[in-house]
């Protein structure tokens, strides 16, 4: 089958979704995550492998963590980074996002990093880019979000090693999350045995049970005896309609208390890709507590997208 993330070799030549990504190439990605996470417990926390390569951060939507980590990320990496300001830039001015990659191209760039609000767009950028420019998914519509959910598998395997001997839950607003798909599919490939979602039906994918989890919709249910709790933003900018009654209605039955959290394991992980809304995903005894693991998702970050790139540009 055609995987426009491969090229003839088999090797990753984008990375634009989790979904048919082998297993190998996951696990290539995390091992080599690991060797920076080390590096960067040393004093220098730079290698020249992508000195000369001019890197261009395209971000069609806001991003704090995502756009921070990638920029840190190339940089250790010795790359040129451009950040665009998007709102300032032609595509403002009606220029076509095809125009925008090939100009971008005639000046240089080796890779792009690519947030959007279409779904598709970075699919579409890389059909179009000249061979041996790199495009990476930082984020499109709701279909995916690959980096994010490989540094959460980074974030699993570090506390919890073996995935085949897990359960984990993702909690929330399923359906607007490009997050939770991506996740869903790496949980899957790696071999976890029970992958749970669980949140109101108003914020679950129709046959969402096609992808090979288990459906609750009692928080307390579901999170019973599991290791891996990963809750989710509510995306309130990608609703239409009044899906819910209220936040505070929200987190009554589906915000992440410690008593509610009890109900797992006593050494599960609480995990969330951030940015975290206080109050109704998550109390903030649980996302400061003994069992959060979200800042060490951060810095995890880095080092997963140091990999990522330096995989994509063959130099790994």
């Amino acid at each position: 089958m055609y995987n426009p993330q491969l090229n003839k070799h088999g090797e990753l030549n984008h990375l634009l979704t989790i979904e048919g990504l082998p297993a190998a190439h996951i696990r290539q990605i995390l091992d080599r995550a690991q060797q920076y996470v080390t590096m960067a417990e040393q004093d220098s926390k730079k290698v020249p492998l992508l000195s000369g390569r001019s890197v261009f951060n395209l971000f069609f939507e806001n991003s704090t963590r995502t756009r921070t980590t990638f920029e840190i990320a190339a940089k250790r990496l010795s790359a040129d980074v451009i950040s665009l300001n998007i709102n300032a830039s032609s595509t403002a001015k009606g220029e076509t996002l095809l125009d925008t990659i090939h100009n971008l191209e005639a000046m240089g760039a080796d890779m792009f990093v690519v947030r959007h609000a279409e779904s598709g767009a970075p699919f579409l950028i890389a059909r179009h880019v000249k061979p041996g420019v790199h495009v990476v998914n930082a984020g499109d519509g709701r279909h995916a979000h690959p980096t994010q959910a490989l540094l959460d598998m980074f974030t699993i395997r570090h506390y919890k090693g073996d995935f085949t001997q897990l359960r984990v839950a993702i909690v929330g607003d399923i359906l607007h999350s490009r997050v939770a798909r991506s996740q869903i599919h790496a949980l899957t490939t790696l071999g976890v045995p029970e992958v749970r979602v669980i949140g109101p039906k108003t914020l679950l994918p129709t046959g969402v049970e096609k992808l090979g989890v288990r459906v609750f919709h009692d928080l307390r249910e579901g999170l019973r005896d599991v290791d891996v709790v990963i809750m989710l933003r509510l995306q309130n900018e990608r609703m239409n309609g009044a899906l819910l009654p209220s936040a505070q209605e929200f987190f009554k039955h589906y915000g992440l208390t410690q008593e509610k959290l009890a109900l797992a394991k006593p050494d599960a992980i609480v995990m969330h890709p951030g940015p975290m809304n206080r109050g109704v995903e998550i109390d903030s005894p649980v996302a400061d507590g003994a069992h959060s693991v979200i800042l060490p998702q951060v810095t995890f970050g880095i080092a997963v997208r140091m990999a990522v790139m330096g995989i994509l540009a063959g130099k790994q």
